[in-house]
């Protein structure tokens, strides 16, 4: 490889890596025969891939890697422990060659319930389904013995291997044995506690191990509120803390689950012209596949039109014989052997929205490497944002914004800004004199500004606004409407950029009567309202505080005709004040500013 092509190459990875997302994940590197040389995990995916092309790396064994790298995917995951989980499925899956840590086929552990009369409930390394239930894996072995400690002192299950039996049990074949003495076991090989006691106790320990813990929490916290008034407060104490292990222990995995076993799950993420489908595979209770995939709309193809191609292609594929297939809608395809599901929730909707988020990301990476070769992209999208938020019957390509500034009613001002194209448009800024408003009146001044600016754009026939914002709420919205519709009767939208009790905007509204426009406060929409919101305000108290500036500075001197600030400066250099410009004689100042201007001066301030 040439310096110029492993430059090229470099320049390649680096670009797939600022597209990547600041979210947990694992990531794989492949060589230039598209094989995976490495597979590792993140808590955030773009920080710890963009280590890796740091110049000031100095490991050998990372450089080495660094230049076998010809490719890099990844899939992000919820949690930190998903990224380790598909990572340890990954590896076990691929062998990579540069993982070389993790070759020896460990596992993680997980907790079996197994089939027998009296079940026992312990943890292990081997899955075999024929023994029992398994619950799990997981990757914190400190995690998982803190719910099977906790279920020992809840449901205190058998723990000796015997082959306990009903005719044993009926025969009195077993005797008791230490764990009843020190009440860990409730003896049922004897008869001391019932077969529906435990079987009971063992169904509610399966609640637990797969996480429905909603109804034995509330359970919980029943009885320690009334153990708590009968002021068994150490019994109290007690349960308190069991209720707050099973709240911070028990959870289960959303990438792994040995309940899951050779599925395939698809979801499609649309755009205009493209559509995202993302395709995950599960064997043996782990991801062993995740690819996103874009199909380019011809003729407007529905989301069922998509996915049947879809399942197809990827089947064949990835060579998968899935008798599963996870979707996110129902739709009209029939393969032979094959059941398609429509999850409402469990482990599959994990797995399903968990798909839906790959496939939202890589949409969202594609864009953003789109509009950084084509700036206008953006703009287009946020445009096209505005318009489906607020229903507008056109882009807003241009959005002007208003803002009042005034102390007390003194040196009132107000402003107006103007974006085009999502972006500031300065030279068509424009600052307002308050001229018919007497005191504090926002409402007033507002109304004179927006009055001001619509009539000189109709009366030079300039471009009206495709959508207009009030730095304020319900009332500044009003004010807006009843220039623009009922005295000019322009149809022009109006919106409003509420704040909260801190100064915060909070709030989009639109509409007559205005209502609330849900909006992330973190979307990159929000961020643009915000703002344009902050600019029309810096504008504003820019000029106020100018005129105020000017206003404080005035002197009358100013007032006198043919006077201007050089001769005024020359005059207060001189003599320091305009008490004793007054009182100088002609001489005085016939000396500092030249004849004809001091006649001027003391003209003005002699007259009889």
């Amino acid at each position: 490889m040439t310096k110029e092509e492993n430059e090229a190459r470099i320049a390649r990875l680096k670009s797939i890596v600022l597209n990547m997302p600041e979210k947990p994940g694992s990531y794989q590197y492949y060589d230039e025969n598209g094989t995976i040389i490495y597979v590792g995990k993140a808590k955030r995916l773009k920080s710890r891939v963009s280590s890796y092309f740091h110049t000031e790396v100095d490991r050998f064994k990372t450089k080495v890697l660094v230049s076998k790298i010809h490719d890099i995917s990844y899939t992000v995951v919820n949690t930190e422990e998903d990224a380790l989980l598909l990572e340890n499925s990954l590896i076990k899956k691929y062998n990579p060659r540069y993982n070389v840590l993790l070759k020896d086929g460990k596992t993680y552990p997980s907790i079996c319930i197994t089939k027998e009369y009296l079940p026992r409930i312990f943890s292990t390394r081997t899955i075999n389904k024929k023994w029992g239930t398994y619950y799990g894996p997981y990757s914190h072995v400190a995690s998982m013995n803190a719910v099977l400690d906790l279920i020992k002192k809840l449901y205190h299950p058998r723990s000796c291997r015997f082959p306990i039996t009903w005719d044993g049990v009926e025969q009195r074949k077993y005797q008791v044995c230490l764990e009843y003495h020190m009440k860990n076991c409730g003896a049922p090989c004897i008869g001391k506690q019932s077969m529906e006691d435990y079987q009971r106790n063992i169904e509610q320990a399966r609640e637990i191990l797969k996480g429905n813990t909603r109804e034995v929490l509330r359970a919980m916290k029943d009885e320690m509120m009334a153990l708590a008034e009968e002021l068994r407060f150490e019994e109290a104490e007690e349960v308190k803390r069991r209720y707050l292990l099973i709240d911070q222990f028990v959870s289960k995995s959303e990438v792994v689950s040995h309940t899951i076993n050779n599925v395939d799950v698809l979801t499609i993420t649309n755009d205009e012209k493209i559509a995202f489908v993302n395709y995950i595979h599960v064997a043996n209770g782990a991801i062993n596949q995740s690819f996103t995939f874009e199909y380019k709309k011809r003729l407007d193809e529905s989301d069922e039109e998509l996915l049947q191609l879809a399942i197809v292609e990827m089947r064949e594929r990835f060579q998968s014989n899935a008798r599963e297939i996870i979707l996110p809608q129902e739709i009209n395809c029939n393969l032979e052997g094959v059941s398609i599901t429509v999850p409402q929730r469990g482990d599959k909707k994990t797995l399903l929205d968990l798909s839906l988020m790959n496939g939202k990301q890589y949409k969202f990476d594609r864009l953003k490497q789109a509009e950084k070769l084509n700036p206008e992209q953006k703009s287009v999208r946020l445009m096209k944002e505005i318009q489906d938020a607020l229903h507008l019957p056109k882009l807003p390509y241009q959005i002007e914004c208003f803002d009042n500034s005034n102390i007390s009613g003194t040196d009132a001002v107000a402003a107006c800004v103007v974006f085009k194209k999502a972006k500031p448009s300065k030279q068509d800024y424009r600052k307002y004199n308050i001229k018919t408003v007497v005191g504090a009146d926002d409402y007033a001044s507002m109304k004179e500004v927006v009055g001001r600016r619509y009539r000189r754009l109709i009366d030079e026939q300039q471009p009206l606004p495709d959508l207009i914002i009030a730095d304020g709420g319900k009332g500044q919205m009003e004010v807006i409407r009843e220039v623009i519709q009922d005295e000019l009767k322009l149809d022009i939208p109006i919106a409003g950029l509420a704040k909260d009790d801190r100064h915060r905007t909070n709030e989009l509204l639109y509409g007559f009567p205005p209502r609330v426009i849900g909006m992330k406060t973190d979307s990159e929409l929000f961020r643009l309202f915000t703002q344009i919101q902050d600019e029309v305000h810096r504008f504003a108290i820019t000029f106020h505080r100018d005129k105020r500036s000017k206003h404080q500075l005035h002197s009358e001197l100013d007032d006198i005709k043919g006077i201007g600030p050089k001769t005024r400066d020359s005059l207060l250099k001189a003599l320091k004040s305009v008490k004793r410009i007054r009182e100088a004689d002609l001489n005085t100042l016939n000396k500092i500013v030249g004849e004809a201007k001091a006649n001027i001066i003391f003209e003005h301030f002699n007259k009889p």
